[in-house]
């Protein structure tokens, strides 16, 4: 035996702490700027690339992958090589993984202003993005697996468990959900429509955040918490039912985000219960990193990196506990479209993620650089400003959100709306917006000193990178005289497969699949699955009988391959349960009338401009099936209706009315007038003005390569259809711009202001309701009167 010594690269630590520190200061200013827009809509600067629906996904997006990410990225490079025992397999791919995803970041700072959206939530990237994220997160992998392959430590630390499945789980959410054929250079149409594609977005969209924002950053808990306490994890087998209790049922929780929508009722119920059994593994995550702190609570009056570690895992049991309880039915009916999830979201990004980055970064710098940290108090001064700071953030939500659910729903005696006029909610909420303003603004302050003081930090000392000593055994020497008595076998596959919690799983799930859910026998399915996995938990926890042979979790502990393979079968399970019947079956959307007629080539380049200016960000095109809404809307939304949308436009917040029914509510003066100032149509609104549309052409010639492109899609276009593409857009645009020019508005046929009102005016209208192509318009009236421009709903 020998001793090896390991020196560690912290190098790409620091560039990861570095990026994320300055990208968050980038991400949380964008987002104090667009809460300032919602209280003040001249904060929106009248310029398109300042716009609140262009900066919302700026926002997202650089919060999520830009701060979060290169935090999570520091953490788990710092944590796996000493867990390992082991430098990080290449310096070079963890150079092309650094500038790489930097150059992400950038691209996507610059594309989404610009107006380069696919409009699906957290997913907004286009084409060419997604296609450097797919490869960046594959060198990645590469570099994170071939590290476990070259480790000198033989069993597999809590942390690492989630770090595959961060790894593993990422990848299939993103390469699914971002399935597109491409137009252009910047412009690609989702190869899902309508219910399917609702589906697939938010199967990605709530697992993105269940294991990009969750499970790496719980495994950084499992390694910096007990580090920073000096205490080992409360409890090494409640870590192991955590896993995989988490890893199981959070795949299938998507469809709760879509509660009340055209989706079929089984894949909502689904999303419901498996919500709501969430709670019992995530808890029991919060009470073992809490738990872990027993006898040193003394700790937090004097460690700052304790209390920022402690109250991020506390703001992760209020998260968890929010999120389930959001998912059942009667409260998403309040709740949904509202404020309050806008509150529940931000707990878990600022709260959960953020305190848990500040507390990381102040153990992690002075470490990195061979110092102290530079200002206790100002650490301890950031913590109670972040603090209070998002405690408003969050308070100011729930207000606004509850308020806003019960003033859309309240009644007259006689049925009646109370509130008809959507603006007046936008009028009770506005304080609560400059409240949101303000607290998000506190915790920006804090996060600022917090980068102040590791730079000072940083400057006191010189970067020092981590080492240790492994031994390393020699190979065995040929044996000449005696043989060497041989080791026991290590256990192998068979014992892997066979072992009785898969077995013992397997048959769960094949009992499960064959009952069905049917109604008679959903409950007694659901209770006994609850039992079985109470029961797994304990049987994988406990060690074998027999002495001497280790427990089938601890197999594969030390088995990364098969780790990985189950941990992929775990995450698939719920994901192929949800989706395959839902794309791949007809019977699997419902129908319950006509199903939507193609939209008309100038249609088509009216919805790109739609989803480019971000109306998605505000306003939803799904009316749920509840008295009020259809009161206020019309119709309820029905899942045939949306079976040609590349992609959906069901929105997830309402800060202006749905608009799946506004198709022939309004002339055309009126979205005109809308488009060009929103306060002459709807007082007291907070939308920002598009003056630009009326100026901006649209490209005429895109239209016949996307009526092609969506034939590809299955939208059943015609070859006539395409080749008369541009004809039939021109004469349709010249009908609008004639009803325009006639009440005293002059504005090109081929603007994109006559493209978008096109749009809007087919809006949940079916082929009933479309006039026939002979069909010539009505004569417009000289002139609208001012009374009749003015709304009585808008935002």
């Amino acid at each position: 035996m020998h001793q090896q010594r390991i020196i560690y690269d912290d190098t790409t630590v620091r560039r990861f702490i570095i990026a994320s520190v300055l990208f968050g200061i980038v991400g949380m200013a964008v987002g104090a700027l667009v809460a300032s827009q919602l209280a003040w809509w001249q904060a929106n600067l009248g310029i398109p690339y300042t716009t609140y629906s262009r900066l919302r996904p700026l926002h997202t997006n650089a919060v999520i992958f830009a701060f979060v990410g290169n935090m999570m990225f520091a953490g788990i490079y710092y944590s796996t090589q000493r867990l390992l025992k082991t430098r990080m397999a290449s310096d070079l791919l963890s150079k092309i993984h650094f500038w790489g995803w930097q150059l992400i970041i950038v691209a996507a700072a610059i594309s989404l202003p610009l107006g380069f959206t696919t409009s699906k939530e957290y997913a907004e990237l286009e084409w060419p993005i997604d296609v450097a994220i797919a490869v960046i997160w594959v060198v990645f992998a590469i570099n994170f697996f071939w590290t476990l392959a070259k480790r000198h430590e033989k069993n597999l630390y809590v942390a690492i468990w989630f770090y595959i499945a961060t790894i593993v789980t990422v990848a299939v959410l993103h390469i699914v959900n971002s399935l597109a054929l491409p137009l252009s250079g910047m412009k690609s149409y989702s190869v899902f429509a309508g219910v399917q594609d609702a589906l697939v977005q938010w199967w990605y969209g709530h697992n993105a955040v269940a294991f990009f924002l969750t499970t790496p950053i719980l495994g950084i808990m499992y390694y910096f918490l007990p580090k920073a306490a000096e205490r080992p994890v409360y409890s090494y087998r409640l870590s192991i039912i955590h896993f995989w209790a988490l890893v199981f049922i959070y795949i299938w929780a998507g469809p709760h985000h879509l509660l009340y929508t055209a989706l079929p009722d089984w894949a909502q119920s689904l999303g419901m219960i498996f919500s709501v059994m969430l709670w019992a593994p995530s808890w029991g995550g919060m009470l073992n990193g809490l738990l872990t702190l027993k006898g040193a609570w003394y700790k937090l009056r004097e460690d700052p990196v304790l209390k920022f570690l402690i109250a991020g895992v506390t703001f992760y049991g209020m998260a968890t506990f929010e999120g389930p309880l959001l998912s059942i039915k009667s409260v998403s009916a309040l709740g949904h479209y509202t404020d309050w999830i806008v509150g529940h979201v931000h707990s878990g990004a600022l709260g959960w993620n953020g305190f848990m980055a500040a507390g990381m970064f102040y153990w992690l710098v002075p470490r990195l650089y061979g110092t102290k940290l530079h200002s206790p108090k100002a650490a301890d001064a950031h913590f109670w400003l972040g603090t209070v700071g998002i405690l408003l953030y969050m308070v100011s939500m729930w207000i606004s959100g509850v308020t806003q659910g019960l003033m859309w729903r309240a009644a007259n005696p006689d049925g009646t709306l109370l509130y008809p006029n959507f603006v007046e909610t936008l009028l009770a909420i506005r304080p609560m917006y400059i409240v949101r303003f303000v607290g998000g603004s506190m915790y920006l302050v804090g996060f600022i000193m917090m980068a102040w003081n590791l730079w000072k930090t940083a400057r006191a000392g010189k970067a020092v990178d981590g080492e240790t000593t492994v031994v390393v055994e020699p190979p065995a020497p040929t044996p000449v005289a005696e043989p060497v008595p041989a080791k026991a076998p290590t256990p192998g596959w068979v014992q892997v497969v066979t072992g009785r919690p898969l077995v013992f799983a397997i048959a769960i799930l094949t009992v499960t699949m064959f009952l069905g859910w049917a109604k008679p026998v959903r409950a007694v399915v659901l209770m006994g699955a609850i039992i079985a996995l109470g029961e797994f938990a304990w049987i994988v926890t406990r060690r074998d009988r027999e002495a001497g042979r280790p427990s089938w979790f601890g197999l594969i502990e030390g088995k990364p391959l098969a780790f990985t393979v189950l941990t992929l079968i775990a995450i698939l399970i719920g994901g192929v349960a949800e989706l395959l019947p839902t794309i791949m079956l007809k019977q699997a959307v419902p129908a319950h009338g006509q199903a939507q007629e193609p939209y008309s080539p100038l249609e088509l380049q009216g919805r790109d401009l739609y989803v480019r200016e971000g109306c998605y960000t505000c306003h939803s095109q799904m009316i749920r099936p509840f008295v009020a809404e259809t009161q206020r809307y019309g119709d309820v939304s029905r899942a045939e209706e949306f079976i040609y949308d590349h992609p959906f436009q069901w929105g997830s917040k309402r800060t202006g009315p749905d608009l799946h029914r506004l198709g022939g509510k309004y002339p055309n003066l009126w979205h005109y007038t809308h488009m060009m100032d929103p306060r002459a149509t709807s007082p007291g609104s907070n939308m920002p003005p598009y003056p630009w549309l009326a100026e901006q052409r649209i490209v005429v010639k895109d239209a016949p390569k996307k009526l092609a492109l969506m034939q590809r899609l299955g939208v059943p276009y015609s070859n006539a259809d395409v080749d008369s593409a541009e004809a039939r857009q021109k004469t349709q645009a010249e009908g609008i711009t004639a009803d325009l020019a006639a009440q005293g508005v002059q504005v090109a046929w081929d603007s994109e202001m006559v493209a978008i009102i096109s749009y809007l005016q087919r809006l949940g209208r079916g082929p009933q309701d479309l006039p026939a192509p002979s069909e010539k318009s009505p004569a417009p009236p000289d002139r609208l009167p001012a009374a009749t421009i003015a709304s009585e709903e808008g935002r």
